[in-house]
């Protein structure tokens, strides 16, 4: 009878639009995390993995070994040793009874021609030429769909420009395609960090991320010929054989000033970001040259990823959730894995991103769909790269627990806004007020600058709504769309019908190029009503709480923690010992105001730190108080003066 009566009064307060305050299901409630056990001795820095159709995990590592893994879901899996001796794999597949994996400086087949589980022959399908930088990675393969293998080459880095990618050997900064007899055919450029490469439907996609010449991280549908925005591949662009490259790097620098500027001691400057400067976008260079490659969708830097990787394809038929045919996509910095939604307009891909799952033990690099069909690999390392997770490398495995989490699952592009489909149906009071929906779009600028703030951020007003009858559907009336910019929707207010939950991921960003044909929704058909009550001076009291808890000291490191992972800070930052930027115990030794934190959270000046290679990017988009209360918490770190005797 209780029990009745409280269901009775609950349904009572929801059918008034009253909300309850309790807690929202998090992404750990539907998708867990498995550390399998590894054995002591061996290091799984993967840079490699593939499932094979027995059912093994095949792991090709950063220190040169190809591990073979039996019973690789079971609590006692068995490591052993396939081969060895090779440098630095950065990608592994299986083809025809052999592995394939792409070394620094050669792809290589894998042949167990006795089959006792060890490689016996170490075959060269292909070579390239490398000189003894550091940097230069090699990534794939990729198995296209006539059999070939797709590979990428990382830039090099100048000795006295140390800031600047280079290219100096052929193949480095491009993509290219190699027959399974070795032959091997130019097939892209413009690529500066291309650790992700992914097939989707038969056709190539690769991801950046931030550098110079790169904005931000983003998924590139790679066609061939296609030039994605960094230039110092183009240096080969004429002397390669069957290139298909026409762009030239006198071109792209008639456009751009590569600010290859020395100060009065004949030293060279780094490019730094200049305020209120005239730019161009990678948009205004496909203008000028239309085999310019935009990015298919950005990633936005420092909101979701920082250091993008494998791109996977969800071929599990619904075994990992409601996303099936999406791609997951990995983030070595970030330790975590995002998922995007892409669709075909007008014959260029676009779509959306949205966070899906943080918290792995160390970087994300590799991923691999397991044979029981419904759980992913993770593979993991940070040595040299740095990463949110604690550990230099391992193996986990992504779980889904078969509930379905309040999400959205799709974003598409209307004429007059976006559509976004749910994985559940919505509470349609929440979902027919438009102060629960907020759009905002930006873009990033194209120099030689090490990565881009957001630049000429616009708001975009909602002007109205529909909900589908089912309530899996809204469809989004929203002023001020611009193509090729990122559409940024936040949907805070939305809630699920039955549960009232609000959704595990609230933030969609939309890539849009093309506004697709079809009719408007009519002024008659949607909802435009709206509850906004913010005022100014509500958003003034929060930032004044910001840099204080309830007892009015500084926040602690368990309020702050979350702030921080949101806004990837963790990424590059710990509390206390360096990683790819300062210790926040040496920030906080600096002595800066709570202001000037925030302002060089903004807007950094990596001249502060001259000993850290990597500079900070601009991170406009951290939330003014989110901001002011982690500079109060970084201060609360200084060292307290020592007692008068």
């Amino acid at each position: 009878m209780k029990k009745q009566v409280i269901c009775t009064i609950t349904s009572l307060l929801l059918s008034l639009g009253v909300s309850f305050a309790q807690e929202s299901p998090s992404e750990e409630d539907f998708y867990k995390i498995v550390t399998p056990p590894v054995p002591e001795g061996i290091l799984l820095e993967v840079g490699g993995m593939t499932t094979l159709p027995d059912g093994r995990l095949a792991i090709g590592t950063r220190r040169g070994d190809v591990w073979l893994l039996e019973n690789p879901t079971g609590s006692k899996p068995y490591y052993k040793k396939f081969a060895s001796g090779l440098h630095e794999i950065l990608g592994l597949v299986y083809q025809n009874g052999a592995m394939v994996c792409a070394q620094r400086g050669e792809l290589t087949k894998l042949i167990d021609k006795d089959h006792d589980g060890k490689a016996d022959v170490y075959e060269t399908i292909y070579a390239w030429p490398l000189s003894s930088h550091y940097h230069e990675y090699s990534f794939g393969p990729k198995i296209a769909p006539d059999g070939s293998y797709f590979v990428s080459g990382n830039v090099a880095f100048g000795d006295e420009e140390w800031w600047a990618g280079e290219s100096r050997r052929p193949l480095r900064g491009w993509i290219f395609k190699i027959t399974p007899d070795g032959q091997m055919e130019p097939w892209a450029t413009g690529v500066r960090s291309p650790c992700g490469l992914g097939m989707v439907d038969g056709e190539l996609f690769y991801d950046d991320n931030q550098g110079d010449w790169m904005g931000s991280g983003g998924i590139w549908h790679v066609k061939k010929g296609a030039f994605m925005g960094h230039p110092a591949g183009l240096k080969w662009a004429n002397s390669l054989t069957n290139s298909p490259i026409k762009i030239t790097q006198e071109e792209v620098y008639a456009m751009v000033d590569p600010r290859k500027t020395r100060d009065k001691n004949g030293n060279a400057i780094k490019p730094e970001n200049v305020q209120n400067e005239k730019f161009l976008t990678l948009a205004d260079m496909k203008k000028k040259y239309p085999e310019t490659q935009l990015p298919a969708v950005w990633l936005p830097h420092g909101i979701l990823g920082v250091s993008n990787a494998e791109i996977l394809a969800d071929q599990t038929g619904g075994k990992f959730g409601p996303f099936s045919n999406q791609l997951f996509v990995g983030d070595q910095g970030q330790s975590k894995v995002m998922r995007v939604f892409l669709e075909k307009v007008k014959g260029e891909y676009q779509g959306a991103a949205f966070d899906f799952r943080s918290g792995f033990q160390s970087g994300v690099l590799r991923m691999a769909w397991a044979n029981d069909g419904g759980s992913l690999y993770i593979g993991e390392t940070n040595r040299g790269w740095g990463s949110s997770g604690d550990a230099n490398q391992g193996l986990q495995r992504l779980v889904w627990n078969g509930k379905t989490p309040f999400e959205m699952k799709a974003v598409r592009a209307m004429p007059d806004g976006f559509e976004v489909e749910f994985t559940l149906p919505v509470d349609k009071k929440s979902a027919e007020n438009l102060a629960s929906y907020a759009v905002r779009s930006f873009t990033y600028k194209y120099h030689p600058v090490y990565g881009s703030p957001t630049v000429n951020e616009a708001k975009c007003a909602i002007k109205g709504v529909k909900v589908s009858e089912d309530g899996l559907k809204a469809r989004i009336v929203v002023d001020n769309l611009r193509e090729h910019y990122i559409h940024e929707l936040k949907l805070d207010g939305v809630r699920a019908s039955t549960s009232y939950w609000s959704l595990v991921h609230p933030t969609a960003f939309y890539t849009l190029h093309n506004l697709p044909d079809g009719e408007k929704l009519k002024a008659a058909d949607m909802s435009t009503k709206s509850s906004a009550t913010t005022t100014t001076a509500t958003a003034k009291v929060t930032e004044k709480k910001a840099t204080t808890t309830a007892s009015g000291k500084a926040p602690t490191f368990e309020e702050v923690k979350p702030l921080l992972a949101k806004n990837t800070c963790l990424a590059c930052h710990a509390v206390d010992k360096r990683q790819v930027g300062p210790a926040y115990t040496e920030v906080a030794k600096r002595k800066y105001s709570n202001e000037k934190i925030v302002e060089l959270i903004y807007n950094p000046k990596p001249q502060n730190w001259p000993d850290y290679a990597t500079p900070m990017a601009p991170m406009p988009q951290v939330p003014r108080d989110e901001a002011l209360k982690i500079a109060a918490w970084i201060n609360s770190l200084a060292p307290k003066s020592a007692p008068k005797p």
